[in-house]
């Protein structure tokens, strides 16, 4: 997948709301709740338990199998298409992962927990969606990977994040194996639906049934825009996939 343009809409959003005074302060709120950070041990809290650890390769495999689709959503969630994308799967009976951005998780806590409800699985999209983050320093990736899942964690109801994936891909060994010390798998995707470019809900349906066969994660999005196209991809190509005989699972752990 083309990176989508720099830092993207949501860099520029929270650029201008938060700044480095509001992202010094949001480090400094991870630092009193998971502990040890530069070697130094905050006083006022203890450190929040961790998950297991897990690999830090990148995964696109699927748990069901080799002719089975993993649907993975992006960039939410959106108080609009969120809801709309969860009854597109419900109706199809289709579980999917959803990459969050850490400030739209803790903005729209209730979508987050309707997300975790119907059975989808949460994952790490960072704070700013900053597709340059692998050119940037592992001080700010940390920030951007630690304060999203402390987001979105907080936003659920204390379910974490079970897979980590970077915004245009731009991950780093760093980041990889920081996500994987905390329980979540890199998270990357085969066949890029290009849905994010509003190409028209044609063209999306006829990306995707032409790149299946470079593997089974499917990269969809839920924010960042009109994503009415993304809504009527899915409503046709959810049928189409189970006609094919493909099952549907989720990423490997």
């Amino acid at each position: 997948m083309a990176r989508h343009g720099g830092r993207g809409w949501y860099g520029r959003v929270i650029a201008a709301a938060v700044g480095v005074t509001a992202v010094a302060a949001a480090t400094s709120v991870w630092t009193a709740q998971a502990g040890p950070v530069g070697g130094q041990h905050p006083a006022a809290r203890p450190a929040a338990p961790k998950a297991a650890p897990v690999s830090a390769t990148i995964v696109h495999a699927s748990d069901h199998g080799d002719h089975a689709v993993n649907i993975t959503i992006d960039d939410g969630p959106d108080p609009n298409w969120t809801p709309q994308v969860l009854q597109v799967l419900k109706d199809n009976g289709v579980k999917a992962t959803f990459c969050m951005v850490g400030p739209q998780a803790e903005a729209h806590p209730d979508l987050v927990r309707q997300v975790v409800a119907a059975g989808h699985r949460l994952c790490d999209h960072s704070v700013s969606h900053d597709t340059a983050m692998d050119k940037k320093s592992e001080a700010y990736q940390s920030q951007q990977i630690l304060d999203a899942e402390r987001q979105i964690t907080k936003a659920s109801g204390g379910v974490r994040p079970m897979y980590y994936r970077a915004p245009g891909g731009a991950f780093t060994p760093y980041s990889r194996h920081l996500a994987a010390g905390r329980g979540m798998r890199p998270l990357g995707w085969n066949v890029d639906s290009k849905d994010f470019e509003r190409p028209g809900t044609a063209a999306i349906v006829a990306t995707v049934k032409s790149e299946l066969t470079n593997g089974p994660t499917l990269l969809f999005h839920d924010a960042g825009g009109d994503r009415s196209q993304t809504v009527a991809a899915l409503r046709t190509l959810l049928p189409w996939l189970k006609q094919q005989g493909y099952a549907f699972g989720f990423p490997v752990r």
